[in-house]
């Protein structure tokens, strides 16, 4: 998609460009009066209008260009009677703009024969001012950096094991300020990290632990770290995934690529903070060589873990990488994953599950998830859980040993706050926004999220 601006207004919008009209009640439909194109999108009482359902509005334009196949379309949405909008500036306006009209774009069409191609076009008109303008240019770099890592994350995992990750990330920050380093097995070993070996160690291609480093402040200043889940595809192991429940395993990786996005992102907008990106990649495959039920793995920071279940891997290579996070001293922690089904069962599909014992970061978190676009709710992390993390023959267990089917999500926390002594922490259960969710105007497959909420962590904290 090209996004363009104009000072003129839309009513001098130039020839081919249909104009988008919205109305606060009607019908949705696209006419053509003297040569002239006219889109007319129902957006509600204007009053009513909230940041969120600003959002839809926006993506909802690109969805009837799709409809109607427009491929111009000429709009100015700055209406003063979006009177709740006012709690954020125009820089987050035109960001939110750009971003959901990018977002909103995408599709996924590598492996069609013969993909429709269709190159929208959307001029932006009326007066902008130099903070709107660095918004909208925001929004724009951060939108294409989040489809790059959606390509990532639906592209099947015969075409994206943990090597071709590695192989991307490099391609994808040529050019950048970001610095690269992927970890191969031998390096891997010597860093003992046992958890990260044990899941990678029944793929034929093995770990790879990729490191990203932006730094864009003074080397002094403590930089934040994501940890990004990059299991490239999940079979559940030996203790094999049932029926459907394998599809869309290739997105297991999801985490990962969004903190490739919102590194990068930091990056090519130059943001004044340090950031550390790290993801341990690996494949959870089926072999005489798969790690078993049973199994005492020692990870990286020498605590050692029962496998009570092969498919709870996404917390075994992030317990190395919140460990390898230490190196940096940080200020902040945030580990992002596909984690837990009960996630998406706990909240269901609108949101994304935040841990954390800090209860100032938490309220932070549900803000800046707001006022991202990228949704959040918190599950608790009492001590109380602890109990079921508790070893039969390691010190901790990947899933609770008497196998209780309550609190997955949760249980999945508690085991990598074993991992996370002295650190400022959050744990993102991303799962239940891995795919689409009815009413989101987004192509099938990964949604992106949550990209945006990385960027606006680094940007903000």
């Amino acid at each position: 998609m090209k996004l363009k601006t104009t000072t003129n207004p839309i009513a001098k919008a130039p020839k081919g460009y249909v104009r988008l009209t919205l109305l606060e009640k009607g019908v949705e439909r696209y006419t053509e009066k003297n040569g002239v194109g006219e889109l007319q999108i129902i957006a509600g009482k204007f009053a009513d209008v909230t940041p969120r359902n600003f959002r839809t509005i926006v993506r909802s334009i690109v969805s009837a260009m799709k409809k109607y196949k427009i491929e111009k379309i000429a709009l100015e949405l700055r209406n003063p009677s979006f009177s709740k909008l006012a709690v954020y500036d125009e820089a987050w306006i035109m960001s939110t703009l750009a971003e959901n009209l990018i977002l909103a774009d995408y599709e996924y069409t590598v492996y069609k024969s013969k993909p429709e191609r269709i190159s929208r076009e959307i001029l932006v008109c009326g007066e902008m001012s130099a903070a709107g303008k660095k918004g909208f240019e925001r929004g724009t770099i951060l939108a294409n950096q989040i489809n790059i890592s959606r390509d990532l994350a639906n592209t099947p995992g015969g075409d994206m094991t943990p090597a071709l990750l590695a192989d991307k990330v490099k391609q994808i920050t040529k050019g950048t300020k970001v610095k690269v380093k992927a970890l191969g097995l031998a390096e891997i070993k010597k860093l003992k990290m046992g958890a990260l070996l044990g899941v990678g160690q029944g793929a034929k291609d093995k770990p790879r632990f990729i490191i990203m480093e932006y730094w864009g402040a003074k080397k002094s200043e403590k930089p934040i770290v994501f940890a990004g889940k990059g299991i490239t595809f999940d079979t559940g192991g030996l203790q094999i995934k049932p029926g459907m429940s394998m599809f869309e395993m290739h997105m297991d990786m999801s985490g990962g690529a969004m903190v490739i996005a919102a590194v990068t992102a930091a990056a090519k907008l130059g943001l004044k903070k340090n950031i550390i990106g790290l993801i341990p990649a690996a494949e959870n495959a089926v072999s005489g060589e798969s790690m078993r039920p049973g199994d005492v793995l020692v990870s990286m920071s020498g605590k050692t873990i029962d496998v009570i279940h092969t498919d709870a891997e996404g917390r075994l290579v992030l317990a190395d990488a919140l460990t390898y996070a230490k190196k940096y001293n940080p200020k902040l922690v945030v580990d992002v994953a596909t984690l837990t089904g009960a996630a998406l069962v706990a909240v269901g599909p609108h949101a994304n599950v935040i841990m954390t014992k800090d209860r100032k970061l938490e309220d932070t978190l549900r803000d800046l998830g707001e006022e991202s676009g990228d949704y959040t709710h918190p599950l608790p992390l009492w001590d109380e859980y602890k109990q079921y993390t508790r070893g039969v023959h390691g010190d901790i267990a990947n899933i609770p040993a008497n196998d209780t089917k309550y609190g997955g999500s949760i249980n999945g926390g508690m085991f990598l706050s074993h991992f996370t002594e002295g650190m400022k922490w959050v744990h993102i259960d991303m799962a239940p926004r891995m795919t689409e969710a009815p009413g989101d105007h987004l192509a099938k497959g990964s949604t992106g999220e949550p990209a945006r909420l990385l960027l606006k962590i680094a940007e903000k904290l």
